[in-house]
């Protein structure tokens, strides 16, 4: 007993608050509204904003579709002189007198027929209408465009008056936050190396769980800034008063050009706008095609020239040239004015992903295809959470 009670411990137990893993700080207000702002607004709009994306995703090469299905009929055998605009009309409703005439695309290529944006007044359909410019022929009248103009109206108000606009425009702000609050969330608190590897790169081998999240992760870092600008030119393009402050920023009017042309004067004979479009596009040998809009004609005195690449919805590398209708005189518009057509369209090309030909929209397209499917990883990421913690709580 003696000996047991001079044995000493070498070595001393620590005391019993030691043993006790330290407990983990808490998150802080703003760590845990970012995330609720991330989570649960996206989640309330996820089925519009899947369906939104969607639509604009299909729309981004709409213009290309229209070449491809239009075929042989985009070019003509080369003739001695082309035909003036009347006859184009005339022409036109000889096909179908119930079109309702929106656009005359004329190109620079001697060899491209006329292009014409027509809707008819009974089916209410959009059409694309192809005419020789030397005989006045109707080559072919392609209703393609009309899908496309559905899928417009789908994306932008699903074809429900009145209030659908806002509903896409609420999605789209929720949406524009959680690309914000998602960069914050994706943001790596250290710079390691594996911290870098997982938020760059994709485990293609891995779980699902793992893989869904990567997609969610990664991609949805490489497409913030297209899917920030394809959501905020949204917004601009919804709020007219938002798409005048930017305007306004950038040296433009308040007014459209339409403010400071000529009326429309019955009483003289207007001159051949065919022959003009051609001058226009004489003196500007860069650029592709010369569209004008012809719905307005009885109300201008002016013919508008919007010189570039023609699109569904703006035109690409865009300039105006503006004669007088009657004397054929060149009007030089203010620069405010041509400022606000200018920025106008370029918002428009942002949003359809004009913006650099080819490279533009393949960029958009791809974004929209990840935009389209960040609403649906991010929900499986959620669900895949809330089983695992209704697991947790069983045991």
């Amino acid at each position: 007993m003696e000996e047991m009670q001079k044995f000493e411990l070498k070595t001393k137990p620590r005391p019993a608050q030691s043993t006790v893993p330290p407990k983990k700080k808490g998150k802080n207000w703003f760590t845990r509204l970012n995330a609720w702002l991330h989570l649960w607004p996206s989640i309330v709009s996820g089925i519009i904003v899947v369906f939104v994306c969607l639509t604009g995703t299909i729309i981004v090469y709409c213009d290309e579709i229209l070449d491809f299905t239009a075929g042989d009929a985009r070019y003509v055998e080369v003739g001695k002189e082309r035909v003036s605009g009347k006859e184009i009309v005339d022409a036109l409703y000889n096909e179908d007198p119930k079109l309702k005439l929106s656009e005359i695309v004329f190109f620079n290529d001697p060899k491209r027929s006329i292009r014409v944006r027509a809707f008819h007044s009974d089916t209410q359909k959009l059409n694309f209408t192809y005419v020789n410019p030397y005989n006045a022929e109707v080559i072919k009248v392609d209703y393609t465009g009309h899908f496309f103009y559905v899928m417009a109206h789908l994306h932008s108000h699903l074809l429900i008056r009145g209030y659908g606009g806002w509903i896409v425009l609420i999605c789209t702000v929720i949406f524009l936050i959680s690309c914000i609050t998602g960069l914050v969330l994706w943001w790596p608190k250290r710079w390691t190396k594996k911290n870098r590897q997982d938020s760059f790169t994709i485990k293609w081998k891995a779980k699902f769980k793992r893989f869904n999240y990567d997609l969610h992760n990664v991609y949805g870092f490489y497409s913030l800034l297209l899917c920030f600008i394809l959501s905020l030119t949204g917004i601009i393009i919804f709020f007219h008063s938002f798409a005048d402050v930017i305007i306004k920023s950038f040296g433009g009017s308040e007014e459209h050009m339409d403010a400071v042309l000529p009326e429309v004067v019955e009483s003289r004979e207007s001159l051949d706008f065919a022959q003009f479009a051609y001058k226009s596009l004489a003196e500007n040998p860069d650029k592709k095609n010369a569209g004008i809009w012809v719905y307005n004609l009885d109300k201008v005195g002016a013919f508008v020239y919007n010189m570039g690449v023609a699109g569904l919805k703006s035109t690409e590398n865009l300039d105006h040239t503006v004669y007088n209708r009657y004397t054929g005189d060149k009007i030089q518009i203010e620069k405010p004015y041509i400022t606000h057509e200018k920025v106008e369209n370029a918002v428009w090309q942002l949003h359809m992903g004009q913006w650099w030909g080819q490279f533009g929209k393949l960029s958009t397209f791809l974004a929209g295809v990840i935009a389209t499917s960040l609403p649906i990883t991010g929900f499986l990421i959620w669900w895949g959470r809330r089983k695992k913690k209704k697991k947790v709580s069983r045991a």
